[in-house]
């Protein structure tokens, strides 16, 4: 919900807001780049053995992603949202 008006804060704390969404626009990308990586590896791993059960395990103990296999590729899930990540999108 946008209520209209107006704020006037410090150009200090303004300036201090915009370097903290940078920053988080920076990890938000880190992150997504990290487990596209893992979700490459973790294809990898399922072409050289079966690894079906520490990915139960994983998913298991998780509390905010879950590790998808379907036909060799790993797709990482994120439980808190919609967002997935597979090797197939990098």
């Amino acid at each position: 919900m946008k209520i209209p008006g107006t704020v006037t804060i410090d150009l200090k704390d303004y300036l201090d807001l915009v370097e903290y969404n940078q920053n988080v626009s920076t990890l938000k990308d880190n992150t997504s780049r990290a487990a596209k990586e893992m979700s490459v590896f973790l294809s990898f791993l399922c072409t050289r053995s079966d690894i079906t059960q520490y990915v139960e395990e994983f998913n298991r103990q998780a509390t905010t992603a879950k590790i998808v296999i379907d036909n060799g590729r790993a797709t990482i899930e994120f439980k808190d949202d919609t967002n997935k990540v597979s090797d197939g999108e990098l």
